[in-house]
């Protein structure tokens, strides 16, 4: 599992400076391929993070995450259980630049964008990250099993910014919804409607507490 209390070179930033650091990376060779560094978006701290793979075309023109069509499912998504994205949310991926083609993100380009992931979770606290599909399941979680098989299953690990632990659930990514259009019990969307479902009951906790 990722270690959300390890030492980085970041960790005098505040968010804005870490923002501006990253937006500035050269780290590996996505540098020379991008058009924006995609940081994240989201207020800061917030109870909910989102973690994704990469950005995608979209996302690299606008430098926002998620604002293509998995990201419009997203905000549906969020939507059908009464989470308002711009408010109740930090977005955010475990590459902060576009991979050629939409590739996934190779071991050298995931190992240079980590300590921004970590220190970006370090500055968001969240109560609750949500890590959507098979790449942001490996990096985050380093679960070997298949993310149909541990989809919807809590994790939790010890943070130094809260007495509670970190809990992280694994969800479906919205581009492998797009290609499952099913609604049907059982199918992938539904699964993740069940999935957030729960998610927005912890919220509703943490609200209360």
């Amino acid at each position: 599992m990722i270690e959300v209390n390890t030492p980085t070179p970041y960790d005098t930033l505040d968010y804005p400076a870490l923002a501006d650091t990253c937006r500035s990376c050269q780290g590996c060779g996505l540098a020379e391929t991008r058009t924006h560094v995609v940081v994240g978006t989201g207020p800061v701290p917030c109870n909910l993070m989102i973690i994704g793979e990469g950005p995608g075309a979209k996302e690299d023109e606008q430098g926002l995450p998620f604002v293509g069509r998995s990201g419009q499912l997203l905000t549906k998504i969020l939507d059908s259980v009464a989470i308002n994205r711009e408010s109740d949310v930090y977005i955010t991926n475990i590459v902060k630049c576009r991979p050629p083609q939409n590739r996934d993100p190779q071991a050298d380009e995931v190992a240079a964008c980590k300590p921004y992931l970590i220190r970006q979770i370090q500055l968001v606290q969240p109560k609750i990250l949500l890590v959507l599909g098979a790449p942001a399941l490996k990096t985050v979680l380093e679960e070997t099993k298949p993310i149909s098989k541990v989809r919807g299953s809590w994790y939790q690990t010890p943070v130094d910014y809260m007495a509670d632990n970190l809990y992280i659930m694994p969800l479906f990514h919205p581009s492998y919804l797009l290609r499952n259009d099913s609604r049907e019990k059982g199918s992938p969307k539904w699964l993740t409607w069940q999935d957030l479902k729960e998610v927005k009951a912890a919220l509703s906790f943490y609200a209360i507490s």
